[in-house]
This record gives C-alpha cells, structure tokens and sequence, in this order.
C-alpha cells in the first residue's frame, strides 16, 4: 500500500508530501525526488502559459523528449501560437504560425488540421464567438501541460499515469460486477477501506 501511495505522490507531483512519507514510512520513491521538482516547474510554465520557458526546460531536463516526441513539440508550438493570441499579438501569432507551425503542418494531415482550428481564432475578432473558443480555455493549457509531464515520466521510466486511482476504479467494477452474483463484505468508503458486513 505504501508503494501505491508513494507511486501517487511521486506522478502526481508532490515532492514535499513524497519526501515527508518517505521519512515516515521508509518507503523509497522509484525516482529522485528532485526530479520532481524540475518536472513540476515544467508543467506549472505551461499552465501559466510561458511555453518558450517550458520548451527550454523541458530541454534542460532531457533533450531527447521533444527530439524524439514531433506530437509533443507540435502541441508546445500550437499552445505557444495560443498564447500570442491571447495576448493579442496577431502580426507576432501569424508569423510564427508561417514560419514554426506550417512547415510541420506539411509533413502530417493532422497537425495542418490543428494549425488551421487554432489560426481560425484569428479571424473573430470576439473570440467568444469563435467555433473553436475552447483552444483559449485554461483546460487547453492543462492538457497541454499534462501531455508534458506524461514524456517527462516516460523519459524517465515511469508511468505516467498513477496506479492507485485505476485500482480504486478497478475495485468499484469488481464490487459492482460482485454486487449481482453474491454477498460478500463491501467497501462503502474508500477513504477509510472499512468492510461493511453483508449481513446487517
């Protein structure tokens, strides 16, 4: 259990908890904690949309993430035209769209199709009317975000997504599928993992 718990932490990005429940525990982290620290850094640069600083640490951290990863470098690039956007820096936003965004357009459908959503914000000059408006949402920036810190952990041979909240799942389904064939002791409250007696 301590180990699905460190696991957490350590995905999740909570250095000073993962730090504190090693002590208390003795569990070990499968990564150095101060790499934690690092990814975090990346991932808050994204969420508060400086994306040339995130690209730059990304590549401080490990060159080979967006070398090796086109979709990621893509998305950083179409999260970096957003925010020119944003900002309503439109001449700077084309210009980099013509020169950064469209020559990788060329060489997949799929990031064209992007580029295209994401120029289309250009065109309205209230945004809120815009078919595409969700690319201006906060939710962007943390899939964006979230997209990065998913490479950073692979990178660094870890998962990248916690195992504890996909056993929790797995657990309600068990229950559930159980719920029909039998009677057994149930977990009402995950919080606590206390059986309930079927008979009472």
């Amino acid at each position: 259990m301590n180990t699905l718990v460190m696991n957490f932490l350590v995905t999740e990005g909570y250095v000073e908890a993962a730090e504190k429940f090693q002590r208390e525990s003795g569990t070990k982290p499968e990564i150095d904690l101060a790499t934690i620290t690092d990814r975090m850094a990346v991932k808050k640069a994204v969420q508060n949309g400086n994306v040339e600083d995130a690209i730059e640490k990304v590549n401080d951290l490990n060159p080979e993430i967006l070398d090796t990863n086109p979709e990621l470098f893509f998305h950083l690039q179409q999260q970096r035209l957003i925010e020119l956007i944003r900002q309503g820096r439109t001449e700077e936003a084309l210009e980099f769209a013509q020169e950064e965004l469209a020559p990788r357009g060329e060489e997949n459908q799929a990031f064209l199709e992007e580029l295209e959503k994401t120029v289309a914000l250009l065109v309205f000059e209230d945004a809120s009317t815009c078919p595409v408006k969700e690319l201006l949402d906060i939710s962007h920036r943390l899939k964006t975000a979230s997209e990065v810190n998913a490479a950073i952990l692979t990178s660094q041979s870890h998962e990248k997504d916690p195992k504890l909240p996909s056993l929790l799942k797995m657990l309600i389904w068990a229950q559930n599928q159980l719920d029909e064939k039998a009677v057994y002791p149930h977990i009402n409250d995950l919080s606590t993992g206390q059986l309930e007696d079927p008979s009472v």
